[in-house]
């Protein structure tokens, strides 16, 4: 982490990884409530590709810095875009060269600790992820309908499936602010704490996955889930005979079932090519 000579950090996405193989990637513009714009979007793709190609990093974390996750798409960035091309604002330049979709189709688990504001384009890409944690009192919304947008880049895919039609239609119609305990009860988040405790709670659900779940089986699982959203049950079941098939035959298997009997944590290889 490089730092100015007043101490305040420079980079707009931090990246770190644990002793366990957890990276830690931070939203770092604090002063914005982390709001997304190109350095932001530009640093997160450079992390999460890194995090991706390193054998070390079994799972990922995202969260931010400050009062905010991410508190949706920086107006100033905005404002500035619209003028400089006569109101045809191309959004693109802001949310940069990929939707939050793409966090689903990392082979690696991504799990969202919110500290704080989640809202708009920061509360798609916290859905993305796979699981999420949140500190109490943190406050979300989708927030478009309130600023003459539409429901963008997958949020009318993902959320009734976290929350069910109604509540989605709800969040998403209104665009009224709710906060972590609400997102709780939705089924949104997995857990809220208390702020302190939040990254300490998030590293230690992300270590244990990244210590005791073979990175196969959790790339394949997770390729399952976001691929099988749509399809008919029958074939997704076929699908799944097949790859269980493929899986009884990887040596993460052995050694899951060798460390049971032998009541030690398991040492499965790192994630090669599935």
């Amino acid at each position: 982490m490089t730092l100015a000579d007043d101490g305040v950090t420079t980079e707009a996405v931090l990246y770190d990884v644990n002793d366990d193989g957890v990276a830690i990637i931070t939203l770092n513009r604090p002063d914005r409530l982390n709001s997304w714009g190109a350095d932001i979007s530009a640093g997160v793709y450079a992390a999460f590709d890194r995090a991706e190609g390193d054998p070390d990093v079994r799972a990922i974390v995202l969260t931010g810095t400050g009062r905010g996750f991410c508190a949706g798409a920086y107006m100033g960035s905005m404002a500035a875009l619209g003028e400089s091309i006569d109101g045809d604002t191309d959004v693109s330049k802001i949310v940069g060269e990929r939707h939050p979709h793409f966090l689903t189709t990392l082979r690696k688990p991504v799990i969202a600790a919110i500290n704080g504001a989640c809202v708009g384009i920061g509360l798609t890409h916290a859905l993305m992820c796979d699981v999420r944690f949140a500190a109490a009192g943190a406050k979300f919304a989708t927030a478009f309908p309130r600023r003459g947008l539409i429901g963008e880049y997958g949020i009318t895919w993902i959320l009734p499936r976290l929350a069910g039609w109604g509540a989605a239609a709800d969040l998403l119609l209104s665009g009224r602010t709710f906060f972590a305990e609400e997102a709780a009860q939705l089924g949104l988040v997995k857990e809220v704490v208390p702020p302190e405790d939040l990254l300490p709670r998030t590293l230690e659900y992300a270590g244990d996955l990244a210590r005791n779940c073979s990175p196969a089986s959790m790339a394949v699982i997770k390729r399952q889930l976001y691929g099988d959203a749509n399809d008919d049950v029958t074939d997704v079941s076929a699908r799944a005979e097949t790859l269980m098939h493929e899986s009884m035959v990887r040596p993460d298997l052995i050694e899951g079932i060798t460390a049971f009997f032998e009541k030690r944590p398991p040492n499965f290889p790192p994630l090669t090519e599935l």
